[in-house]
């Protein structure tokens, strides 16, 4: 059955009224703190201290506070990229305002806002700056929509089904992937796409991945103590509270230029790299173009590169890959970004994946361990120990792949 906005003006005008008190609670609760739950400080004038548990055991020792990046973000230390965002670096999640909105069809829409192309919007909004975003309006890369006067949005099309079962099933050892089995638990239609050029704004694309769909808001209430029905919204959700006007999603740990990183998930083009990610298949992202050098003109994605053969078990100091991914108890696959605000100017929340191996003889000889870097894959890979897992191996390459991971917070 589907949710609507309502037509009746004087229930509109409480809807209303609702949405802006929800977003004033949210908003208020936002400018309390930034980072809530660190974990354990260090002791005093000591320039560490242990890391919290969401990265342990990959990390033992993050930055303390006073830190240089304090002072410039560009230095070593954390920084909260997304500012809207409170991040619980304990649990490993985020808390992210949740936006109210419809198609032109009716249907009721949830979404969260991560970054967007135009740089002032992006310092008001508390979120990324993007510029390759604006490179997104390819084809079906990025949906239409626009602003209400009630401020919620309307999108031309784009619907996503969460009543799928996820699923991931290993394959055999030693290798794990690729998995006998892998089914993403949500799946968009040919025309969704989580970016969205608004026609009243400036012609900026937003980045506004879907969480929930055709779902009223009562239905959510009931999962604001974190009792969530995944048949109904996006497997990253650990709750989610349209009265509160918020969603927590869990975060995923990567890397990039050695430094720790905390991102989030929502789409892939790919159902087998949804699957692995547990996220949305939004087959229009392939709209998008994908080989490109970096700093291109067109592009609208950066790199990420995925190991799928690094070493494995979840206390192997230098674990990491979808081997390991898929056999050690759930630790994510720990993979490198490339750049992200605070460090390079060519950052996006697309991502075009890298799938990388080690090669037999560098496995032979011992060379395999964890790389952190995006340059120093790419050494690597020009010294023949790293390959492409495309067909005829090679430099590491762009295959087609493309993921939505808008970035959230660097650790160190």
């Amino acid at each position: 059955m589907k949710t609507t906005i309502a037509r009746n003006p004087i229930r509109r005008i409480a809807v209303t009224a609702s949405l802006l008190a929800a977003a004033m609670t949210a908003a208020a609760a936002m400018a309390q703190a930034e980072v809530i739950n660190r974990g354990i400080e260090g002791k005093p004038l000591h320039e560490a201290r242990p890391a919290p548990k969401s990265i342990f055991p990959d990390e033992h020792i993050v930055v303390a506070q006073p830190s240089p990046s304090e002072v410039n973000p560009s230095f070593l230390g954390p920084v909260l990229l997304m500012k809207s965002a409170l991040v619980d670096l304990e649990a490993g999640t985020m808390t992210l305002p949740l936006r109210r909105g419809q198609l032109a069809s009716g249907e009721a829409v949830w979404s969260i806002l991560t970054d967007v192309s135009d740089e002032n919007l992006a310092n008001l909004h508390g979120v990324n700056y993007s510029a390759k975003m604006a490179y997104g309006i390819t084809g079906k890369g990025a949906r239409k929509g626009r602003f209400e006067k009630d401020g919620s949005f309307t999108f031309e099309g784009g619907k996503v089904d969460f009543s799928p079962k996820h699923v991931v099933k290993p394959g055999k050892t030693p290798n794990f992937f690729p998995p006998e089995e892998a089914k993403p638990g949500s799946v968009g239609d040919a025309d969704y796409s989580p970016l969205v050029q608004l026609d009243n704004a400036k012609s900026a694309v937003f980045n506004m991945p879907m969480v929930a769909f055709d779902v009223s808001a009562e239905e959510l209430d009931k999962m604001c103590d974190g009792k969530v029905d995944h048949g109904k919204v996006l497997d990253k959700v650990v709750a989610i509270c349209p009265r509160d006007g918020t969603v927590t999603l869990s975060m995923t740990l990567g890397y990039t230029f050695s430094k720790p990183i905390f991102y989030l998930s929502t789409e892939a083009n790919d159902p087998l790299v949804a699957a692995l990610e547990g996220v949305t298949h939004a087959p229009a992202l392939s709209d998008l173009p994908f080989a490109l050098e970096d700093a291109a003109p067109g592009e609208s994605a950066e790199r990420i590169y995925v190991f799928a053969n690094g070493p494995t078990g979840k206390d192997h100091p230098f674990r990491q890959g979808l081997n390991s991914a898929l056999s050690d108890g759930g630790h994510g696959p720990l993979n490198v970004l490339g750049g992200v605000p605070t460090i390079n100017l060519d950052y996006s929340p697309i991502w075009r994946l890298f799938p990388v191996r080690w090669t037999e003889d560098a496995i032979a000889k011992g060379y395999r361990t964890k790389l952190t870097g995006a340059i120093d894959i790419e050494n690597a890979g020009a010294k023949g120990i790293v390959e492409s897992i495309a067909e005829g191996g090679g430099p590491p390459k762009a295959v087609g792949f493309l993921v939505n991971c808008p970035v959230v917070y660097r650790v160190n």
